[in-house]
């Protein structure tokens, strides 16, 4: 059942009941209009929170209708993109909203419509503006009657659609704010040292200032030959090439190949020695010229075996184009090798068609996705095509037309072809440890696409997300693909490239249209005019997705990742895949002056972490930690829905719900983790916190028993001084205020006297810290009487009736006169008593 429709604003428009036929150029067959009110309200562009950095409102367009979704909105262009927002709900609609830079070309329309009254032949017509994308989509807008705006907002994408000068790119004007681009060029060598199996080295500018990247090991070494672009432009500033061979062989080699574009290494495997080389084709010309310089450079590619020593490894020279172009080309100048002219060689061609078809092609694909999608730019589902409510019109030759029809397009017969062509140069060099060298015309089209690919079947380190950016900058954007060109934008404007011949010891070609400036750094408009637009690298990112296909578990990133990293490419809004070549951003200062792809992509991933869409939740290092080998039958491409269905079929590309239903899974389940080890962490922390607690408890047991056994002490010692001071005929009573109370009674004393005794510092006490009833302090002093120096005068002094201040005893025969004959004095101090026994103190044997 095809996606349902989003509603209409109302306030924006009225509801027309009905179809009405239409006639009208191109393919429109059906329409359904309805009468646009006119919008007065004007929107204050200092509001715009869905504006971008340093983008800003250029023109816009109130009531406009977006003819596929049938939605009224408003249309803004702006420096950056063409974006459309919703009237009822006042969000972009990403259908709609689509970067400049995306837009391959656009064109105004009027639509008549035929009058249903029956008193009038009048026809009215509707205007309309057609947005054909590189990005698969096809939209339409339609504007209201009588006014200006359509004109405004063409006449606004004329002048940003097709800038003048590079510098005028939004990429330039936003700068590189936080998603800064560090130099291409030592990430570049930090490859190359990979290769070589020197990775624990790290380039750095430094390095690149002094020429000390130049390493080497056992068969390859890293030249700086091109360092200033003067063997190739289109070549980067270092080239992996073989050991043996000088750099004054490499010039003298690069006379024969075209662009200059000589053989250079782009993988290697250090420990079988099998290798991947590019170049561009040769000029044998029709007189099947030969270059000495170029046959050993290529032969040196084929270093012996490391298991035989009398024995080479096998070349491939596997030529991308289909042979009667090879042959064409040799009477321009160019051509392909010949296996005698090469040792032990064989020449392979893959029969991939050049970039004007593949262009033709994809325009073909897009249109029938357009036609048969559920919400085509007509504004018509396919399910009510040809008049019926049924797939196709109900009728079996409408069907087998629409399956022509995308077998026609042949876009997934390139696809496959690629495909072939790559999975064919990973096996020679994965199972026969072979040298393969692979060129096209110029060698920078489908030379990156098989070469790349290959690279990518082979090392499962390209298959990560640091791998996978290694590779597209060395054999897409280092290796010089014009990606200008390619994707329509302007370049470098009044400077050319110079790649014609200087001299050979073969012959001069100076004539050949191959040696003569490639075009490639003209301005905008020279390269519509030329024609050089072409989606060569949206078919690469087609092939990856397709090997992520068949091999789920092999890469690190997910096909939504692709689609992001494709969808910034052709907006153009960081400055990495601008210009044709790394000269030419060197000279624009792409580097500091623009953001970094790379950057921006990763933040969003570090959003999210590994949950983030981003990541593939299949991946697994240890099932594929090897070369992919995919057999023929498994190559039969189909649809990427996440990328070729999202426009036309929005329901439909959503294949990727299942991994949407694991990925919310994982995201439950790394919750869940979180959850356990936060659990586990404050279950460690109880414990720790019981732990400490039954320490402190043992602690207290411990003092709570010494407490006791000091207050059994204590009481067995105030026993005993209860007895002692009995036995003196004496009563004693403690209380716990601050004065104590002291009852004294003799036996020879019939009178019994009560003294209140304040306590004071300077006396003796006995005090326990656990205890405050055993805390007391005895004196026994007379208010009125001076103290005598001894404890047993002061006591006779106080008790004494007879005693008077001044004179001496005046009962020499009493009990207490007998008393000091046996007691020396009275002290009661508890703490001494924790540390000398009372008997001991007082009752000391003699």
């Amino acid at each position: 059942m095809a996606a349902s429709r989003p509603s209409r604003s109302v306030s924006a428009r009225d509801i027309s009941i009905g179809c009405e036929r239409l006639d009208g150029a191109g393919s429109w067959d059906t329409l359904e209009w309805t009468k646009i009110e006119p919008v007065t309200r004007s929107v204050s562009h200092a509001n715009f929170e869905f504006l971008l950095e340093a983008e800003r409102v250029l023109d816009e367009g109130h009531g406009v209708v977006l003819v596929n979704t049938d939605e009224a909105g408003t249309l803004f262009v702006t420096n950056f993109r063409l974006l459309f927002l919703s009237d009822g709900t006042r969000n972009i609609v990403p259908l709609g909203t689509i970067p400049l830079a995306t837009i391959e070309k656009f064109n105004k329309m009027v639509v008549k419509i035929q009058s249903t009254s029956r008193n009038t032949n009048k026809s009215s017509s509707r205007r309309l503006l057609q947005i054909i994308g590189k990005d698969m989509r096809i939209i339409v807008f339609c504007f209201r009657p009588r006014t200006k705006q359509r004109r405004a907002i063409f006449d606004a994408l004329s002048r940003c659609t097709k800038p003048e000068r590079i510098w005028d790119l939004y990429a330039f004007t936003c700068g590189p704010s936080k998603f800064c681009n560090l130099s291409p060029k030592v990430r570049l060598l930090n490859e190359y040292f990979r290769l070589l199996g020197k990775g624990f080295h790290h380039a750095s500018m430094r390095m690149i200032e002094d020429g000390s990247f130049t390493m080497s090991n056992d068969s390859w070494r890293i030249s700086d030959i091109n360092f200033n672009y003067s063997l190739c432009q289109s070549y980067p500033f270092a080239l992996l090439v073989p050991k043996s061979v000088s750099d004054d062989e490499i010039i003298q080699a690069s006379n024969f190949r075209a662009r200059s574009r000589v053989p250079a290494v782009s993988w290697c495997n250090p420990e079988t020695g099998a290798v991947l080389a590019r170049s561009s084709q040769p000029l044998v010309g029709i007189m099947n010229t030969r270059s000495t310089a170029d046959e050993k450079l290529v032969a040196a590619l084929c270093a012996q075996l490391s298991d035989e020593k009398d024995s080479r490894r096998k070349l491939y020279i596997a030529d991308a184009r289909p042979r009667k172009n090879a042959l064409a080309n040799g009477a321009m100048g160019g051509g392909s090798e010949s296996s005698s002219n090469y040792f032990q060689s064989e020449i392979v061609f893959f029969g991939i068609d050049n970039i004007h078809a593949m262009r033709e092609s994809f325009a073909r694909f897009r249109d029938y996705l357009d036609t048969h999608g559920a919400a085509s730019s007509d504004g018509m589902s396919s399910f009510l095509r040809h008049g019926g409510w049924t797939w196709g019109g109900g009728n079996l030759s409408s069907m087998s037309a629409s399956v022509s029809t995308l077998g026609d397009s042949g876009w997934l017969i390139h696809v496959q072809s690629v495909l072939a062509g790559s999975a064919w140069i990973a096996a020679r060099v994965a199972l026969e440890s072979a040298a393969v060298l692979v060129h096209c015309s110029d060698g920078w089209d489908r030379t990156s696409q098989l070469v790349s690919l290959a690279n990518l079947m082979l090392d499962p380190y390209y298959r990560t997300f640091t791998g996978f950016q290694a590779l597209v900058e060395k054999d897409w954007l280092a290796f010089g693909h014009p990606f200008s060109d390619r994707v329509g934008m302007p370049s470098i404007s009044g400077s050319s490239f110079e790649l014609s011949r200087n001299a050979s010891s073969t012959g001069s070609f100076s004539s050949s249209p191959l040696r003569q400036s490639s075009g490639s750094s003209q301005a905008s408009n020279s390269s519509h005019a030329q024609n050089n637009y072409s989606p060569i690298f949206l078919q690469w990112v087609d092939c990856v997705s397709q090997l992520l296909r068949i091999y789920p578990f092999a890469f690190e990133f997910s096909s939504n990742f692709l689609v992001d990293f494709l969808d910034c490419v052709l907006s153009c809004r960081f400055g990495n895949f601008l210009c044709n070549s790394e000269k030419e951003r060197q000279i624009c200062g792409v580097d500091e002056s623009c953001g970094c792809l790379w950057a921006y992509l990763a933040d969003m991933r570090s959003s999210e972490g590994r949950s983030h869409a981003h990541y593939n939740l299949f991946y697994d290092t240890l099932k594929h930690n090897g070369p992919l080998l995919p057999p023929a039958a498994a190559l039969a491409p189909t649809l990427w829905p996440q990328f070729h269905l999202r426009w036309a079929c929005p329901f439909e590309s959503q294949a990727g719900e299942l991994e949407a239903e694991c990925r919310n899974m994982a995201i439950k389940f790394s919750e869940l983790q979180k959850a356990k080890e936060v659990a586990e962490m404050k279950a460690k922390e109880y414990l720790a916190a019981m732990e400490i607690l039954n320490v402190d408890l043992q602690n207290e047991k411990q003092v709570s028993s010494s407490a006791i056994n000091l207050a059994k002490r204590a009481s067995k010692e105030n026993a005993a001084i209860q007895r002692a001071v009995q036995s003196l005929g004496c009563r004693v009573n403690f209380t716990n205020s601050s004065d104590s109370t002291v009852d004294v009674e003799s036996s020879l004393m019939e009178t019994s006297q009560r003294f209140s005794l304040p306590r004071r510092e300077s006396e003796y006490t006995m005090e326990h810290n656990d205890r405050s009833d055993l805390s007391v302090s005895i004196t026994v002093v007379a208010d009125d009487v001076v103290p005598s120096s001894s404890p047993l005068g002061q006591v006779c002094e106080t008790l004494c009736p007879l005693r008077t201040q001044g004179r001496g005893c005046q009962w020499p025969d009493a009990a207490c006169a007998q008393l000091g004959s046996q007691f020396v004095g009275l002290k009661a101090n508890f703490d001494a008593f924790d540390r000398l026994s009372i008997y001991d103190r007082y009752f000391k044997s003699e």
